[in-house]
């Protein structure tokens, strides 16, 4: 087969302990998943069933990010009110679709950090003209992510601290038991959705405390038992 141009090459995100990468197929997002995060943002949480978006998933916007290393992203265009938002990230690695939540861990490869980089003043406007959110969550940079750690490796995460700073000041500090949906039920129904494949990357909601930074700012996530990521908006 012949193509009119070269084909966007896949995006591979290291896997720890491995020389092998994680191929990106889809990446999902949950919107509102933590309810004090739900609340900043002006919403009631409840447990009306989640809602998704997607990222892009090439090399523009997903952003491989080494461990230990520093990454620059650039601050993007059309926005004075560019946010972060911390998130711990799921990989899927078997297929399926209409899973049970009680057999939703057994479609995990691999857990990471990653950052749901926003466009905060777009997504508003978007938000309140009833619009998709695209311009303001699926821009170029908008998804750096650490390396992954395999669930074999660390086990199901389901609880655990996660913390992002801002030059070295805490500015979101939760734990992912305080999910409204867990990351099994996250995954039981977001396949009811989409037939999910090895290879896709879920975002599954940040907590509150989420702002904005400026260029020369840098952001450190941690969450317990993975790599952390850092980044600098240049």
């Amino acid at each position: 087969m012949s193509f009119v141009f070269t084909p966007p090459s896949i995006v591979g995100l290291p896997i720890v302990g491995s020389d092998q990468q994680f191929p990106v197929r889809r990446v999902y997002c949950v919107g509102r998943n933590y309810a004090a995060h739900a609340r900043e943002m002006g919403f009631d949480p409840d447990r009306e069933p989640p809602f998704f978006f997607c990222k892009p998933n090439d090399d523009a916007s997903v952003v491989p990010v080494a461990e230990g290393a520093t990454a620059a992203i650039p601050y993007p265009p059309l926005t004075s009110n560019y946010h972060y938002e911390a998130e711990l990230v799921v990989a899927i690695g078997k297929g399926g679709k209409d899973i049970p939540v009680d057999q939703a861990a057994s479609h995990i490869h691999s857990y990471a950090v990653g950052l749901d980089m926003t466009r905060r003043d777009l997504q508003m406007k978007m938000r309140e003209a009833g619009r998709p959110w695209e311009i303001g969550k699926a821009f170029d940079f908008s998804a750096p992510i650490a390396p992954l750690r395999t669930l074999a490796d660390v086990g199901e995460i389901n609880a655990g601290a996660i913390t992002l700073e801002v030059d070295g000041q805490v500015r979101q500090n939760s734990d992912i038991t305080h999910l409204i949906w867990s990351v099994n039920e996250v995954i039981a129904n977001l396949s009811t959705l989409f037939a999910l494949q090895p290879g896709d990357l879920i975002f599954t909601g940040t907590p509150e405390g989420v702002g904005a930074v400026k260029p020369g700012q840098t952001i450190k996530v941690s969450i317990e038992r993975l790599p952390s990521l850092t980044v600098r908006i240049d």
